[in-house]
């Protein structure tokens, strides 16, 4: 019977991996995330998309009809508990090239936010900083992230809901400052496929000290809001994820987009109408008019 379960296992990995390589590839394909003689910069924290992400890039190296290189970074973030020795051992058996950045942003993050409060948005712009400057220092050209699917909807819905813009993660991205192009090659990738996968792969994953247990995340609601959808209709997910390449300018109110120009803050009216001069109200059409035009209704 374990034998039956491990045949059964190998044969969903390589189901499941055919599948998730073909993503990947059809999403850097598209938006060009991995190019001929890219040094690409793993970001790995430790968690299921991370490891899935260096994993199947790994994988796609040794497929892929042009040459490109990985490093596997990790940020040891100064959490306490924090297992130091299991990620250096699992890039060291599997033979990935690694660095190990040691920065204590734990220390910031707590000091600066109150009790209560949710700490990875602070907590992401630190990491974000040093991993640019690690990935400058390296001479990387890209640096690969482990966002999902989920994780770019979770983000539409977001900034729909509490931030009053469209704004999700695209694949990929330049940096502020210019330094750094910033990749997802993930990003087309159902969250239930990379958990299954590192589950079937037997990753080491480490969790995270310091968000995992907030359990009033806004992220958390709208994960459940997405889930209480799905349930109703399974193209949920895809829909969402389709409707950021599915874009209608002419539909939106961004003047900038839809063509109109902004308002001119000149004139005597805020809002420029006095600039525009109205046209003529026109007459109301004589008996002998709307005779004619029912006379040519009929007969249309």
């Amino acid at each position: 019977m374990s034998n039956q379960r491990s045949l059964a296992g190998g044969a969903r990995l390589r189901q499941l991996s055919k599948r998730l390589l073909a993503q990947i590839g059809h999403t850097s394909h598209r938006y060009r995330l991995l190019e001929p003689g890219d040094r690409v910069m793993v970001a790995v924290s430790g968690g299921k998309d991370s490891m899935s992400l260096l994993h199947l890039l790994h994988e796609l190296r040794a497929k892929a009809p042009f040459p490109f290189s990985l490093i596997a970074v990790n940020l040891d973030q100064g959490q306490p508990g924090f297992p130091v020795e299991t990620l250096p051992r699992y890039f060291e058996e599997r033979g990935f090239e690694h660095r190990i950045v040691k920065e204590d942003t734990y220390s910031i993050v707590k000091e600066k936010v109150p009790e209560g409060r949710t700490t990875c948005s602070l907590c992401s712009r630190l990491r974000r900083g040093v991993l640019y400057n690690v990935a400058e220092e390296l001479g990387c050209t890209k640096i690969a992230l482990g966002h999902h699917r989920e994780d770019t909807t979770e983000t539409l819905l977001l900034n729909l809901l509490y931030s009053g813009q469209i704004k999700a993660m695209p694949p990929r991205l330049r940096s502020d400052d210019g330094r750094n192009v910033v990749i997802r090659p993930l990003i087309e990738c159902a969250e239930a496929d990379i958990a299954e996968l590192a589950r079937l792969m037997a990753f080491p994953i480490i969790p995270c000290n310091l968000c995992g247990s907030q359990a009033n995340l806004k992220r958390q609601r709208v994960k459940d809001l997405i889930a209480e959808l799905t349930a109703e209709n399974p193209n949920v997910p895809g829909n969402l994820l389709a409707s950021l390449s599915n874009v209608r300018p002419s539909h939106l109110m961004d003047p900038h987009l839809s063509g109109a120009e902004p308002a001119s803050p000149g004139g005597s009216d805020a809002l420029g109408w006095e600039a525009r001069p109205m046209a003529p109200a026109a007459a109301a059409p004589s008996g002998s008019q709307l005779i004619a035009i029912t006379a040519l209704a009929r007969r249309g």
